[in-house]
C-alpha cells in the first residue's frame, strides 16, 4: 500500500508522544530539565555522527576532510534567504494556532516543543528516500525503522518539553505524504551525490536543533531549512567544493 510509511512514522511520533507525556508525570522539573539537556547532547551526537561521515574520507590510508566551502555557502545563503522569508516565524504561528484549537493555551512550552521536535524529525535524507520508495515501489522499509527512531527521540522530547513534540506528527505526515504522492518527479532529482549534500546539511542543522536543547534556543534553525534545497542544486554544478 502506497503511503503505509508516511502513516506509520505519524502514528509512532504520536505514540511516542503519548508515552513521553506518560513519564514526563514522573519527574521533577529539575529532572525533567536535566533531561532535555540529555536528549539534547544525543541530538548533538547523532548530528556530529551524520556530518563527519559527510565531510570525512579515507585519502591515501588518510583521514581528510572537505565539503567545507559547500557547508559554509549553503549555511549562509540558505540563512539569508530563511530569514528573508520568516521560516521560523509560520513555524512559530502554525504553532499557536494548534496551541489553541486543541486547547493548550496555557501551556508555555507548546510552541518550541513543537517547533524543535519538527525540526528534529523532519529534516534527513531517511524521510525523503523512504517517502520516495515508498511512492515508486511500495516499499515503507525505510520509513519503518524511521518510526522506531522517531518514537524514541520523541518519547524523550516529550518527557522533558511537553506535550508540543506529538504535534511534529503533523508536518511529517504533510512532508512525507508530499513527496510520496510526487515520488515519480522528485526520484530523478534525488541522485545519490544530492542524497549525500542534503545528509551532510540536514546533519548540521539538527546539530543546531541539539544546540537549542541543551543551551536553551539560541539559533533559529526553521530559517535555515533553504540550506538543504540549496544543497540538492550544489550538486548538479559542474564543479565540486
Amino acid at each position: 500500500m502506497i503511503g503505509l510509511g508516511t502513516v506509520i512514522n505519524s502514528a509512532a511520533i504520536l505514540a511516542g508522544g503519548a508515552v513521553g507525556r506518560l513519564t514526563g508525570k514522573l519527574f521533577r522539573q529539575e529532572q525533567q530539565d536535566a533531561l532535555k539537556r540529555t536528549c539534547g547532547i544525543s541530538v548533538l551526537f547523532i548530528a556530529i555522527a551524520g556530518a563527519m561521515q559527510g565531510m570525512m574520507k579515507i585519502d591515501g590510508g588518510a583521514l581528510v576532510s572537505g565539503k567545507s566551502m559547500l557547508v559554509v555557502l549553503c549555511l549562509a545563503l540558505g540563512t539569508m534567504i530563511g530569514e528573508w522569508i520568516g521560516i521560523e516565524q509560520g513555524f512559530e504561528r502554525f504553532g499557536e494556532w494548534l496551541k489553541e484549537k486543541t486547547g493548550n493555551s496555557g501551556d508555555q512550552q507548546f510552541v518550541n516543543a513543537f517547533v524543535t521536535a519538527s525540526l528534529t524529525v523532519c529534516i534527513g535524507a531517511m524521510a525523503i528516500v523512504g517517502a520516495i520508495q515508498d511512492g515508486l515501489l511500495g516499499d515503507f522499509s525505510t520509513l519503518a525503522v524511521k518510526a522506531v527512531l522517531d518514537f524514541i527521540i520523541i518519547a524523550v522530547m516529550t518527557s522533558s518539553l511537553g506535550k508540543g513534540c506529538a504535534f511534529s506528527a503533523i508536518p511529517v505526515f504533510v512532508f512525507e505524504g508530499v513527496i510520496t504522492v510526487l515520488a515519480r518527479l522528485v526520484s530523478p532529482v534525488m541522485t545519490e551525490s544530492a542524497i549525500a549534500s542534503l545528509s551532510l546539511i540536514g546533519s548540521i542543522l539538527i546539530f543546531c536543533v541539539g544546540v537549542n536543547l541543551v543551551w536553551g534556543k539560541t539559533i533559529r534553525v526553521a530559517n535555515m531549512l533553504p540550506a538543504v534545497v540549496l544543497a540538492v542544486a550544489a550538486a548538479y554544478l559542474p564543479w565540486t567544493f
